[in-house]
């Protein structure tokens, strides 16, 4: 829509007795162009951050200003980056690289994470993986402790070979499931993977 297009401006006032000469009248009609370009630019502005919730968004973690949260970063590389309580939520996220990253309290509610993320090696300890999508994501030596893990969110066919569960609130189903391909040492904690899902 053009709204510039569709502004129209009336006219101008008629000059007082005493006034200046009608040479000033351009002048007045040229101020009055001016404020109607400043208040259509201001339209613009506002109609693009309701069209565009991500404009509006500024934030989401120490990523610099980037916005993570409800967007598609298939493929992104955050390999080795520090993301302490990034945001990261209701994400697409399918084979996006974590790895060795450092999301200590990160976020990745309702996140996808299918199709092999990789989360090897991640520091993922007080992270929120609530209805998260974990479905072949990769967890090798990742470090869940104290994760968030609630509601539906799904491990099947992960690889969690040596990763770390501990203090990890697990529903049973998720932790008998976990438990029949649970494997190896997490290299950082020293802990048996089996051991910390409690495994029988």
């Amino acid at each position: 829509m053009d709204i510039l297009g569709a502004l129209k401006l009336g006219p101008s006032p008629p000059a007082l007795s005493g006034a200046a000469p009608p040479a000033t009248t351009p002048a007045r009609s040229s101020v009055h162009f001016h404020l109607a370009n400043a208040g259509a630019a201001a339209l613009v502005t506002a109609s693009l951050l309701v069209a565009d919730p991500s404009l509006a968004f500024i934030g989401g973690g120490p990523y610099g200003k980037q916005v993570t949260r409800g967007q598609d970063l298939t493929g992104k590389d955050f390999s080795g980056l520090t993301l302490v309580k990034q945001d990261f939520k209701t994400s697409i996220l399918r084979q996006a690289n974590f790895k060795g990253a450092n999301l200590l309290g990160a976020s990745f509610f309702d996140a996808d994470l299918t199709s092999s993320a990789d989360l090897s090696d991640a520091d993922l300890r007080g992270a929120d993986f609530s209805l998260a999508n974990l479905s072949k994501a990769n967890l090798t030596n990742a470090n869940l402790e104290g994760a968030l893990v609630t509601g539906n969110t799904s491990f099947k066919g992960s690889n969690i070979t040596g990763a770390d569960f501990t203090d990890v609130p697990l529903r049973d189903d998720q932790r008998e499931y976990l438990c029949k391909i649970a494997d190896g040492v997490n290299s950082t904690t020293g802990n048996a993977t089996k051991e910390t899902l409690f495994c029988s």
